[in-house]
């Protein structure tokens, strides 16, 4: 695939995810009440939560340096993938990765950055992140959730999904941008 192509191809899938992102995001915190949970099927249920600092609410920083933090490493992974399209031998689908975890990022800063100030209850840079998709998989016989209690969104979905195909079938190609030697 040619270089320009690459690129048209980063961008597509950055765009085109921040967009569906945002798109179930803004659709959620609109038609449903915060803390609204809906059975879509047994194992699957749309809610609506909004998350103040990272991943399962963790919150070890400030807001605003949490999204600072957040702003700071996307442009890493902007420059990165930006030297990654200047080599014409780094595989498409490692691309694709890193263009997902990207779109990830930038899906939830959006959320951090905007929504406080779009929704009437915070300034700009200290919005909540909103989550919907919850997937209770396994229950006990009383009925409580055993496995899996997150509620997530598709910022989450394309970051934890770009990471696991990374890990499972790029591990070379990123030891190899990132200087590892290999002790085979």
């Amino acid at each position: 695939m040619k270089i320009w192509n690459k690129r048209i191809l980063v961008i597509a899938i950055v765009l085109g995810a921040v967009a569906i992102d945002q798109a179930i995001k803004l659709y959620i915190a609109t038609h449903y009440e915060l803390g609204e949970s809906r059975e879509v099927f047994s194992w699957f249920w749309l809610c609506y939560v909004e998350n103040n600092g990272m991943a399962f609410g963790i919150e070890w920083f400030s807001k605003l340096a949490l999204t600072l933090f957040r702003l700071i490493a996307v442009g890493l992974l902007g420059w990165y993938i930006h030297t990654l399209l200047r080599k014409p031998e780094t595989p498409v689908g490692y691309l694709a990765t890193i263009a997902f975890i990207i779109a990830g990022a930038l899906g939830n800063i959006i959320d951090c950055v905007c929504y406080g100030k779009l929704f009437g209850y915070a300034g700009w840079f200290y919005g909540r992140v909103v989550d919907m998709f919850y997937f209770p998989l396994i229950r006990n016989s009383a009925g409580e959730v055993l496995f899996f209690r997150p509620v997530f969104n598709f910022a989450d979905s394309c970051i934890t999904c770009a990471v696991a195909v990374i890990l499972l079938f790029y591990l070379k190609q990123l030891n190899q941008e990132s200087g590892v030697k290999n002790q085979d």
